[in-house]
């Protein structure tokens, strides 16, 4: 077998991540006893539907809003 890639920042955040999501909901003990692979669809969905989230949140408080869609004008 050849070499692990090395991770990427972005890809070790999302590791981190997705691990306190994981504790968060309780399923770390699950996750560190069966692994990744012991969830099931809907715990495994639950986490990245949170991890998204987050990701969303951090863009849109990063990103600055746009003149055009601070207001609405009356036509």
């Amino acid at each position: 077998m050849g070499q692990k890639k090395e991770l990427s920042e972005t890809e070790k955040r999302d590791i981190v991540m997705k691990y306190e999501i994981a504790e968060e909901l309780g399923l770390l003990e699950k996750v560190e006893q069966v692994g990744w692979k012991g969830l099931t669809a809907k715990e495994s969905g639950r986490i990245g539907g949170i991890m998204g989230k987050k990701k969303r949140d951090a863009v849109a408080k990063t990103t600055p809003k746009s003149p055009c869609n601070t207001t609405k004008e009356k036509l």
